[in-house]
């Protein structure tokens, strides 16, 4: 008979030689950052966390070494690292089923291909898709990753971030001059966020590739994280700004509630996993 049987139903798991205590320690300091603290010294993690000062600094140090934690003298704060967690979450929920219908209601009636994709780094990475015509000059599929700063669903994921979390992203971005209008530089792409910030959602034009333009909203679990983005893709004209805002828009902020609800609704049932992009 295992422990966790044998233990008596009124004991804590807490007391049971099953419990990692590290382990507890470790994610409750992680979970101390946020919105309202996206830096923070060894006092402020304490008190938020309950642990020793000594505690906290040795998993602070821990999490360091992993990667998950950076440090800016006497301050620590988040890296995108931690995004694999989310992005293991995102991927458990399978959303090739809870979107999948969604997404192709939504592609049918604006006769456009659809994407969904989260971020990773510096980097954004396709999880579901429903292609209707190649715009672009490269195959795209699940798994398929492209330059978070260059791309409509990048962008609202890089806006959504914690002012932590976005920094270090932008530390990793390489700025590649893929067409004439791509943002070059960080000054200019945070003039950009900002944007995206204050609209909710992301338009761009020509910047990854001639001849293509993209919008995109952000898709929020039940916390109000943004988790995904949804875009539709399509080929640029004169009038495909105006059709983007005035047309698409629309529909894609509808399919995003549909797919939030989907989300919600099916975030505590098995899934089948979405394969993980080669890094």
């Amino acid at each position: 008979m295992s422990t966790l049987i044998a233990r008596m139903p009124d004991q804590p798991f807490e007391t049971s030689p099953d419990y990692v205590q590290s382990l507890a320690r470790g994610l409750s300091v992680l979970r101390a950052f946020g919105h309202d603290l996206a830096t923070a010294n060894l006092a402020a993690v304490s008190e938020r966390t309950g642990l020793s000062r000594a505690v906290v600094r040795r998993s602070l140090l821990t999490l360091q070494h992993l990667g998950y934690v950076g440090s800016r003298g006497r301050d620590f704060f988040l890296t995108p690292r931690v995004l694999e967690l989310g992005f293991s979450y995102l991927s458990s929920l399978d959303l090739s089923e809870l979107a999948q219908q969604s997404m192709e209601k939504l592609s049918h009636k604006v006769n456009e291909s659809c994407s969904m994709a989260v971020l990773d780094g510096s980097d954004i990475v396709y999880v579901v898709r429903v292609p209707v015509r190649r715009v672009m000059s490269i195959a795209l599929g699940v798994g398929a990753r492209l330059p978070a700063f260059a791309t409509s669903m990048g962008r609202v994921l890089l806006a959504n971030l914690p002012e932590a979390e976005l920094r270090g992203c932008l530390q990793l971005i390489e700025f590649q001059r893929y067409t004439a209008h791509t943002v070059r530089n960080v000054r200019a792409l945070r003039q950009q966020l900002d944007q995206v910030r204050a609209q909710g959602y992301a338009l761009t034009a020509q910047e990854l590739e001639l001849g293509l333009c993209s919008i995109a909203v952000p898709i929020r679990d039940g916390s109000g994280r943004a988790v995904a983005a949804l875009n539709v893709g399509m080929h640029y004209n004169e009038t495909a700004r105006e059709r983007a805002l005035n047309t698409i828009l629309p529909e894609l902020l509808q399919t995003r509630a549909a797919i939030e609800r989907a989300i919600q609704l099916g975030a505590g049932t098995p899934a089948r996993q979405i394969p993980h992009a080669r890094r």
